[in-house]
């Protein structure tokens, strides 16, 4: 056991100590997307969410004010954290912890948790999540919460996925394969009329979320690929398997989509290369007698 601890250490420490040799794991990129659809209520034409995903504990300058000022840039009316905002590596959560704090502090704030918290150890992450309540964060495990807004709502689903359907390195031959009966035993069903927004972290199901009923899905895990390469994508995913089907970006199955971020940080992964770390800004656009679920993509920036 003491064996495996230090070569984890050691793996860390050489993981930190490439991500500081390429320039843009320290950069920050902001895209834009509009999500269109006749099933978005009126009230929430115009509704801005800002997705976050896979910090993995990394600072963007003091404090993280550089991510902060990305966060007050978009001016969301929601922030959601979709899971790995710490990593399995870590002694302390103190670098998330004070950034939650000044989120929950000015927006509404929803956290899904990713792998990586699931291997925190069944103490551990109860209390490591009875802090971010405390904060004011709303944690969805396997459950539903609305958005109100002028008189109409909004359902938003936040889903645990289970370490054993995941395909790490140590599990492959042995995951278990994620099935709709699974999604529906763990979030129960949906009101097709309605427009449903799913927060996940593996974005590895998204056809079982789509045939769930997931008009949008928010989802981060594969960082990009870690590598991305020109006209080709995403190299790598963290279960060790090349080109990913799902790396960024935005992906479509029968008028439902998936956004999947590049996240944050690179925990445990190594660094990132030619794959700059990604905030997703959402708009939601309400289309009467439009398409059931259109979406447009808006400029991309990127800073220093």
């Amino acid at each position: 056991m003491k064996q495996k601890s230090k070569i984890k250490r050691f793996t860390a420490r050489t993981a930190r100590a490439l991500f500081q040799l390429f320039p843009e794991n320290h950069m920050l990129s902001v895209s834009e997307y509009q999500i269109e659809s006749a099933k978005i209520p009126k009230s929430f034409d115009g509704f801005r969410i800002c997705h976050l995903s896979d910090l993995h504990s990394h600072r963007f300058g003091k404090d993280n004010v550089r991510l902060l000022r990305r966060v007050a840039d978009s001016k969301p009316d929601l922030v959601v954290l979709t899971g790995d905002m710490v990593s399995r590596t870590d002694s302390d959560y103190s670098v998330f912890l004070s950034f939650a704090q000044v989120l929950a502090k000015q927006y509404p704030v929803f956290y899904v948790i990713g792998n990586h918290e699931q291997t925190m150890g069944r103490a551990a992450l109860k209390a490591f999540l009875n802090r971010l309540r405390k904060l004011g964060i709303r944690v969805l495990n396997n459950e539903k919460t609305e958005l109100c807004r002028g008189g109409e709502s909004l359902p938003v689903y936040g889903m645990w996925y289970p370490l054993k359907y995941y395909k790490e390195a140590r599990h492959i031959g042995k995951h278990e394969r994620f099935r709709l009966r699974d999604m529906h035993r763990a979030m129960g069903g949906v009101d097709p009329d309605r427009f449903c927004i799913l927060l996940t972290h593996n974005p590895l199901s998204f056809p079982v979320y789509a045939r769930w009923g997931a008009d949008l899905t928010l989802c981060g895990h594969v960082h990009g690929g870690m590598i991305r390469l020109p006209f080709v994508g995403g190299l790598l995913s963290p279960e060790r398997r090349f080109f990913p089907q799902y790396s960024e970006g935005v992906y479509t199955m029968e008028e439902k989509k998936m956004v999947v971020s590049r996240g944050l940080g690179s925990g445990v992964f190594g660094p990132r290369i030619h794959n700059v770390p990604e905030v997703v800004n959402l708009t939601l656009r309400s289309v009467p007698g439009g398409g059931n679920n259109r979406f447009e993509k808006g400029v991309f920036k990127r800073e220093g």
